[in-house]
């Protein structure tokens, strides 16, 4: 695998697989719906690739053998030419603080390369581009149902900064559906 530049040809094929990772984060207790929010993420990712924001896996022209590298379709006409990706950013919150933050907004790996490094190899090179802009910590949200995503970035050296906590609210609406509680 060589980690390089998402380009401009690759937005289509990042907005697929972000709602391919929103779709599987809903098992987490996720509150996204994937592909209501595929314009959006393909905005935001011809952002990213316009910032130098996006890394993607691509699969080496060759494999050790010498064969050519075969990656396995995740689904039938799924040609995104690349086993993950990651997006990050320097914040710019607005507030003084003692470290200059970045976020990993977003880490897929396709699932049939989970386990293969992948994952470490593109969040390694996120930090790196964070650190060349200047970061001193790099942030990152899991939703903690996801027990296979924070063993992994446990694993990578990422501990708890940040709790947040949730609670569903029961909400009246009237006879005209305005809420209220």
């Amino acid at each position: 695998m060589r980690i390089e530049p998402a380009e401009a040809g690759d937005v289509d094929a990042l907005a697929d697989a972000w709602v391919t990772l929103s779709a599987e984060q809903r098992a987490h207790g996720s509150h996204l719906h994937a592909d209501r929010n595929r314009e959006r993420i393909r905005e935001s990712m011809a952002h990213h690739v316009v910032e130098g924001s996006c890394l993607l896996g691509r699969p080496s022209d060759e494999t050790d053998d010498g064969g050519e590298d075969a990656v396995e379709s995740e689904a039938a006409g799924d040609d995104w030419g690349f086993v993950g990706f990651v997006t990050f950013s320097v914040d710019s919150a607005g507030y003084e603080m003692d470290v200059t933050r970045g976020t990993v907004e977003n880490l897929f790996v396709r699932s049939s390369a989970r386990g293969e490094g992948v994952g470490a190899a593109l969040l390694s090179a996120a930090e790196r581009a964070l650190a060349d802009r200047g970061v001193d910590a790099v942030a990152l949200e899991v939703l903690a149902a996801n027990a296979r995503a924070r063993a992994f970035y446990d694993r990578e050296g990422y501990d708890d900064h940040r709790v947040v906590v949730e609670k569903r609210v029961d909400v009246e609406t009237d006879t005209k559906g305005n809420r209220g509680l």
